[in-house]
């Protein structure tokens, strides 16, 4: 795996760019036909998305996904190459004036977006624009290609934290970074920690992290949600206004609405470019082993009767 990983960053960023793109469309479209398990899961994702769509319209439509999910890997191994120039070229970011107002009067932001287009590029694009940024990584095996994602993304200009086995207190830093008027970057729709928050999502019960509102509760600093999609050869982005905590309720209920509210906009963007979430693995508990369920809610249980900063600690740690 490592190596296949490695030839990616070595070998593809010297390829002409339309011979590295037709290769990924080739292995998108093999990776379609053979249909194996990741393949039928997008599948069974897309149709609670798409529910009116024939037989026929959900072939093509995940086929168009494996492509938009192939072409993300494409640009990333070839992104530590492309000019600043490039960047700004292929990357339009509507909103942005959310993000800018909140940053520039001092308070930190909380960006948080799901599985869409490029997030690796999106987040390239922010930097570049004077915005460095924090954000979490799942470790991965072998140790060595957690280590070259981390270099690569450092490389963009982000602050990378080990999910687990950092030796670094993962919430209080990204806490920490927010009291200083910075900016965290989550991705946040897919619940890593079986402690999530449940939402309704497509008209069907999923979990998603508590992190990205139970920090913004935590410190004050704006939640911000995005969504992605490609348009043509372009990257676009959309920074959506904050989600404003509620004023009614404690602070478990006042997350618990923030997410959900976080999960409607993104309901919205991925109904509109549904091609371009990148959703291969099981998502709704419908689709979970039963097992996986109950030990889901009971990790919640526990969460929920734990004093207040350890269950922000269980949702953030899922972001």
């Amino acid at each position: 795996m490592y190596w296949a990983y490695a030839l990616g960053w070595g070998l593809l960023k010297h390829l002409p760019e339309p011979v590295a793109r037709g290769l990924f469309d080739r292995l998108a479209d093999y990776a379609w036909r053979k249909r194996g398990k990741r393949v039928l899961q997008l599948e069974a994702n897309l149709r609670r998305v798409r529910p009116e769509l024939d037989e026929a319209a959900l072939r093509s439509l995940s086929r168009a996904g494996m492509r938009s999910y192939l072409r993300y890997w494409m640009e990333s191994f070839r992104l530590p190459v492309w000019s600043r120039e490039r960047v700004a070229r292929d990357v339009r970011v509507d909103g942005f004036e959310h993000l800018r107002g909140t940053l520039e009067a001092g308070r930190g932001a909380v960006i948080a977006l799901p599985h869409m287009g490029n997030w690796d590029l999106a987040g390239t694009w922010v930097a570049q624009q004077g915005y460095p940024f924090t954000t979490v990584a799942e470790r991965l095996k072998p140790e060595r290609l957690f280590d070259r994602f981390v270099a690569f993304r450092e490389g963009q200009g982000m602050e990378v934290l080990a999910l687990t086995g950092g030796g670094v207190n993962v919430i209080g830093t990204l806490a920490r970074r927010l009291r200083e008027g910075r900016l965290v970057c989550l991705v946040g729709d897919r619940d890593l920690s079986e402690a999530g928050i449940e939402v309704s999502f497509f008209g069907e019960a999923t979990r998603m992290p508590a992190g990205p509102a139970a920090l913004c509760q935590r410190t004050g600093a704006a939640l911000l949600p995005v969504t992605l999609w490609y348009d043509g050869p372009v990257l676009r982005a959309r920074i959506h206004p904050e989600v404003v905590a509620p004023e009614e309720g404690d602070r478990k209920e006042r997350t618990r609405a923030m997410t959900q509210a976080m999960a409607d906009v993104w309901e919205r963007g991925i109904r509109e470019y549904p091609q371009d979430w990148h959703m291969l693995q099981k998502f709704w508990l419908a689709d979970l082993p039963a097992r996986e369920t109950v030990k889901a809610e009971a990790s919640a249980v526990r969460a929920e009767a734990a004093p207040e900063p350890a269950a922000e600690a269980t949702g953030a740690s899922g972001a």
